[in-house]
């Protein structure tokens, strides 16, 4: 039996981690073939600190809950990564731009397809750039921690 994805790692923020948990509880062997994982791809080409870093996942729908996920973030030394829908991106963004706005931003998407592009600047910066281009596709929002950058 083989789990295979074409979009991203399988079992990083999708259900696959079910088949490989059921398997490990099953005493059956589990072989990883390590494939394009959007987190690490975007992490390097984003430019930010690597060294450390905090995955979290999709962002929360519920705007309270994503405004709290998006403030720890920001108060985070290290580099935050999260996957975000294109549908709801503009709204995070903005609700980033309220918290913090002048923080470094980048909006990896596409990423290892025909059409990957990484989007870096402020909140405000991508926002200007999303309101005559609206966002398409897979996107990972990457948060630039507040530490200083390594010597």
């Amino acid at each position: 039996m083989a789990l295979v994805s074409d979009a991203g790692m399988p079992g990083i923020s999708d259900p696959g981690h079910r088949l490989v948990r059921a398997c490990v509880e099953r005493g059956l062997p589990v072989t990883v073939l390590p494939g394009p994982s959007a987190v690490v791809t975007a992490l390097v080409g984003s430019g930010f600190p690597s060294d450390r870093f905090t995955f979290g996942g999709f962002l929360p729908v519920k705007s309270g809950r994503r405004a709290a996920e998006l403030t720890a973030a920001v108060e985070r030394r290290e580099t935050s990564i999260y996957y975000e829908s294109p549908h709801r991106i503009v709204k995070t963004l903005e609700a980033l731009e309220g918290i913090r706005p002048t923080r470094e931003v980048c909006v990896a998407r596409e990423l290892s397809k025909a059409f990957e592009e990484y989007l870096r600047g402020t909140p405000g910066e991508l926002l200007a750039g999303f309101a005559a281009k609206p966002p398409k596709g897979e996107i990972t929002l990457l948060i630039r921690g507040s530490g200083r950058e390594e010597e």
